[in-house]
C-alpha cells in the first residue's frame, strides 16, 4: 500500500524511535538509518563514489534480494536509487516488505531516465495509480539521444534557487518517490495498454495532471513557500554535516 509522495527527504514518516535500515546507501547514506547494505564494497559502477557511513551507523555487505534480517526485523527501510539496477525487481520489493513494517523507494522517473540516462540502469519506472510500474529497456528499445544529467543533476541544483524550488515542488519530475506501508505494489513488464502507453506515447494534459501532481493556487503557492523554507533548512544543515561523518 503506498502511503503518499514525500516533498523531501526530511519529509519521510520516519520516528526518531524507529530502527531503520536502508539498502544501497552507497556513497551518500541516510544520517537516520541504523543499519547501511551494499551488495558492492569495492565497485563502483552502481554508485558516484566510495561508500561512506556517519557515525555509530553499522554497515553489512548484503544482496538486496536476500537480506539476512528477520521478518518485520526494522520499523522502516529507505531504499534510493537502487530497484533501477537490480536483476529481479520482485524478489528485492518484496524483500523490502518483508524486513520492514514500512518504507521509502526512490527511483529515476521515466522523465529522469530521458533526462540523465544510465547505461547502468536496467528498468525505467513511473510511479501509476500508486504501483511501480517497470519497464526493461531492452523491451522499450529505449534509446534517448543524449544525456543532460550535468545540467539537471549538478548543474542546475547547485546554481539555482528557482530548480531547488522546483525539485521540492514537483519532485516527480525527475523522480520516483514512493512511500509505502505493508506492501510494495509492483508490475513488471505489464502488456496492458493502459500501462505501456505512459511509456511509449507522447503524455496528453490529463497524464501530465496524475503524474506532476496537478494542484490550486493556493496549494502551488503553500508548496512554493515550504519549499524555500525547506532550501534555507537544508542549507543550515549541509554546513554540519561533514562533521558528522
Amino acid at each position: 500500500m503506498k502511503i503518499r509522495t514525500p516533498k523531501t527527504m526530511d519529509d519521510l514518516l520516519i520516528k526518531r524511535s524507529y530502527n531503520v535500515l536502508e539498502v544501497g546507501g552507497g556513497n551518500h547514506p541516510d544520517k537516520r538509518a541504523r543499519i547501511v547494505v551494499d551488495k558492492y564494497v569495492d565497485d563502483n559502477t552502481h554508485r558516484s563514489g566510495d561508500l561512506q557511513l556517519y557515525k555509530k551507523q553499522k554497515f553489512m555487505q548484503a544482496d538486496g534480494e536476500h537480506l539476512p534480517f528477520k521478518d518485520k526485523e526494522f520499523d522502516y527501510v529507505i531504499c534510493r536509487h537502487v530497484l533501477e539496477h537490480v536483476d529481479d525487481p520482485i524478489q528485492f520489493v518484496k524483500e523490502q516488505a518483508r524486513v520492514a513494517k514500512m518504507g521509502y523507494m526512490e527511483t529515476p522517473s521515466l522523465l529522469g531516465e530521458y533526462i540523465a540516462p544510465k547505461q547502468s540502469h536496467r528498468w525505467v519506472i513511473q510511479d501509476i495509480d500508486d504501483k511501480l510500474v517497470l519497464y526493461d529497456k531492452e523491451v522499450l528499445k529505449f534509446t534517448p539521444w543524449m544525456d543532460f544529467g550535468e545540467v539537471f543533476l549538478y548543474y542546475l541544483p547547485k546554481t539555482s534557487i528557482g530548480f531547488k524550488i522546483l525539485e521540492r515542488t514537483h519532485a516527480s519530475i525527475l523522480t520516483v518517490n514512493y512511500e509505502w506501508k505493508d506492501e510494495i505494489e509492483i508490475l513488471v513488464n505489464p502488456q496492458d495498454e493502459y500501462y505501456l502507453n505512459h511509456f511509449i506515447k507522447p503524455w496528453d494534459e490529463s497524464i501530465c495532471d496524475k503524474q506532476l501532481a496537478k494542484r490550486s493556487l493556493g496549494r502551488e503557492i503553500g508548496a512554493t513557500v515550504h519549499a524555500m523554507f525547506d532550501i534555507i533548512r537544508s542549507v543550515t544543515k549541509n554546513k554540519f554535516a561533514k562533521e558528522n561523518y
